[in-house]
């Protein structure tokens, strides 16, 4: 989603895992450059699979954001680049 201007979309994977629930809890969370919280996208079980949000940010100024992708087994952070 590098750079963006003013939505994205997202996509992640939730693995099968051996001994796992039938669902894993889901986090997606963007922050801003300073480690603010700036939006929930994503917060519930989620069954094996791929999926895809949409993240808006025309409210949000230029610059640096991070997302984070949490379950039981994984955690993942990367950057995107807004650009208006």
């Amino acid at each position: 989603p590098n750079p963006f201007n003013p939505s994205t979309k997202i996509s992640f994977s939730i693995p099968f895992l051996q001994g796992s629930s039938s669902g894993e809890r889901t986090f997606l969370k963007v922050y801003d450059i300073l480690g603010k919280e700036i939006v929930v996208l994503v917060n519930e079980n989620l069954n094996p699979g791929t999926y895809e949000v949409t993240f808006d940010a025309s409210g949000l100024t230029s610059g640096v954001y991070f997302y984070t992708l949490n379950t039981n087994f994984v955690s993942i952070t990367k950057s995107m680049l807004l650009l208006k």
